[in-house]
């Protein structure tokens, strides 16, 4: 199995796991149904889609830089006439003087992920094919949260989940005389050196059933299932001398080392 590399990198993330109007939370670390989302959108397919065929996809994730979790508080619908307010969940109206909707949405600020995307070769060539001449562009949990450059590290490659040991560091090196480095990895199996937490995710989608197959923004939320699913966090060390800093310095890095690397 091949896999190619990806750095989610950005100045605002959100993973949403069991987010309401109201309440749009994030967890700690990409979803797995982002990232089917991500690579779905870059295929050009709609909301509410089948995604079945890309359920063989695996993602094993580096957490380069966990973020900081800030809260954003939003207004929708104030001081607008009753047919323009937001609709309700059947549709209609809200009537005079509940027409405004207040939701707190949660986001990873600062936040660095590298993720090695593993599959059949056949599949892992069409998705880097996708994401390299993308239909819609990618975008980090919500579309108002763009990638940064550089998104697409590397093509076809074997080995790609091991290669996230040797990938540079986007963090600075911790000041003194330090060997080593921990970083947390997360993974749908215990890692060979057996994971040290767990975490339950919401993350899994299903497909709506053929009856609810054709595209709508409404058939999609009623629709689309999620199933819950357990991932492993292991801590690793890795050598300090991994961590390549921030800004030009990790860029410099990370194409120093992408031109060395084997093909």
């Amino acid at each position: 199995m091949t896999g190619l590399l990806l750095r989610l990198a950005g100045p605002l993330q959100s993973w949403g796991d069991h987010s309401t109007f109201s309440v749009r939370d994030t967890c700690s670390v990409p979803t797995r149904s982002a990232l089917l989302g991500m690579v779905a959108a870059a295929q050009g397919r709609r909301r509410g889609m089948p995604l079945g065929d890309l359920t063989a996809l695996g993602f094993t994730v580096r957490v380069d830089r966990p973020g900081t979790v800030m809260s954003d508080f939003h207004t929708v619908g104030g001081g607008l006439p009753p047919e323009r307010t937001v609709p309700t969940a059947e549709g209609k109206r809200r009537p005079a003087g509940s027409g405004t909707v207040v939701s707190h949405r949660h986001y990873l600020a600062d936040a660095v992920f590298t993720v090695a995307v593993t599959g059949p070769d056949d599949l892992v060539d069409q998705v880097h094919a996708d994401l390299t001449r993308p239909v819609w562009g990618p975008y980090l949990g919500r579309r108002s949260c763009p990638v940064e450059q550089p998104f697409l590290l590397s093509g076809p490659v074997p080995d790609a989940v091991d290669r996230l040991d040797h990938l540079p560091l986007n963090r600075c090196r911790p000041i003194g005389d330090v060997d080593v480095v921990p970083v947390d990895f997360v993974t749908e199996t215990p890692g060979a050196e057996g994971s040290t937490g767990r975490m339950t995710l919401n993350d899994v989608p299903v497909d709506p059933p053929p009856s609810a197959a054709v595209p709508s923004p409404r058939r999609h939320l009623d629709g689309r299932r999620y199933l819950a699913r357990e991932v492993h966090v292991t801590t690793r060390e890795l050598p300090a001398r991994s961590c390549a800093g921030t800004g030009l310095d990790y860029l410099d890095r990370l194409a120093e080392h992408l031109r060395g690397a084997r093909p």
